[in-house]
């Protein structure tokens, strides 16, 4: 892989974003809207008393961590991969001298810069607003890191093999579209995973989707302690080594099946 080349693309491809910000602020902000409708939801619920033992400012604290985290983890780009191998657009990135994977890593980095810096003033407005009570330990910062890096590493390598679905089905990004919902019902966007219901609990616990945002918010609020934090780990690492497999071999298979005709 030519790295200082894949360097140099991210680098460009960040300032080219940050010239048209003003556009994914208002992506940024739609996708702020559903994790802000539940903050103000269960926190009117909560009132004065507790629910599943979390208080008003607790699920004022959750939902803002989740706030955070969802932006900092989705990955937009896995959208664009269907599209780039459906119209044939991808023929120029294989000619290229570097791997393709660098142009989605280079818009996902822009991505992120560009979307914080909308983001984290207005989490920071709204904590000002809405009191939440979070009790920061040095053992939920530390272990937010990690969590919050396979996370990303996990919601974008497993979005991008269902996109490399886009070699064999015209409309393979529907999946995605199946991603992203089951994200919203148990990656704990509804609720946090320990007030749903025993079935759904045990499906979130069990499946992919709480381990690209739930539980980096789990582990920075102080949900999670001891052996559970561990086990959540586990599941996180798991995951992500299935998905890391699973787009190693659809890429290989993909290229193999794949057949371009013009330029």
């Amino acid at each position: 892989m030519n790295h200082r080349g894949g360097w140099a693309l991210i680098k460009s491809t960040w300032l080219s974003w940050l010239q048209h910000r003003s556009f994914f602020f208002v992506l940024a902000f739609g996708w702020m809207i559903p994790p802000l409708i539940y903050l103000f939801v269960w926190s009117t619920a909560a009132g004065g008393q507790t629910i599943g033992g979390l208080t008003r400012g607790e699920f004022v604290a959750y939902y803002l961590a989740l706030i955070l985290v969802n932006q900092l983890t989705y990955a937009q780009t896995n959208w664009t991969v269907g599209d780039l191998i459906r119209v044939g657009s991808i023929n120029t990135l294989l000619l290229r001298p570097l791997s393709p994977i660098y142009h989605t890593l280079s818009a996902e980095a822009a991505g992120k810069v560009v979307y914080m810096i909308f983001v984290l003033p207005v989490a920071a407005l709204l904590a000002l607003l809405l009191r939440p009570e979070l009790e920061l330990t040095w053992p939920n910062a530390l272990a937010f890191i990690p969590a919050l890096a396979l996370a990303w590493a996990l919601r974008f390598l497993w979005g991008y093999w269902l996109a490399l679905l886009a070699f064999w089905a015209a409309r393979a990004d529907g999946l995605l579209a199946l991603q992203d919902s089951l994200v919203f019902l148990l990656g704990g966007q509804v609720a946090p995973i320990l007030l749903l219901p025993g079935l759904m609990q045990a499906a979130a616990v069990i499946l992919p989707f709480r381990y690209m945002v739930g539980f980096p918010v789990e582990v920075l609020t102080g949900q999670l302690q001891g052996a559970n934090l561990w086990l959540g780990f586990a599941w996180q690492t798991g995951w992500l080594l299935a998905a890391l497999i699973l787009f190693a071999v659809l890429w290989r298979l993909g290229l193999k099946h794949y057949k371009a005709v013009g330029g």
